[in-house]
């Protein structure tokens, strides 16, 4: 009888161990799943971060080159100007010498 009686409480031991570690599994499980969400969740902010500076550099870079060139043409219209006017008088010239050679 004693031996039936150890035989059915190192069952029941056993039963308990089982749980145990059903409980134990269950809890590691949602603990990964969490620090899997929270690492994932991380990455993504981090993510978001890294394409809106990329962003926000692009349209200070772009920025820049759209001033830079806008200055570069107001120069060339300048320069062209310049020479315009330069050419004007001698252009004014040959035409009213034409004129009054008609």
């Amino acid at each position: 009888m004693e031996l039936i009686t150890r035989i059915k409480q190192a069952e029941s031991q056993a039963k308990e161990i089982v749980e145990q570690a059903k409980v134990e599994a269950v809890k590691i499980a949602e603990q990964a799943r969490a620090e899997r969400n929270e690492a994932l969740e991380k990455a993504q902010e981090k993510r978001r971060k890294a394409i809106q500076a990329a962003v926000t550099e692009a349209e200070q870079h772009t920025q820049s080159e759209v001033e830079q060139l806008a200055a570069q043409g107001r120069d060339r219209i300048e320069q062209l100007r310049g020479r315009a006017a330069s050419r004007q008088g001698v252009c004014v010239d040959k035409v009213v010498q034409r004129l009054r050679s008609l």
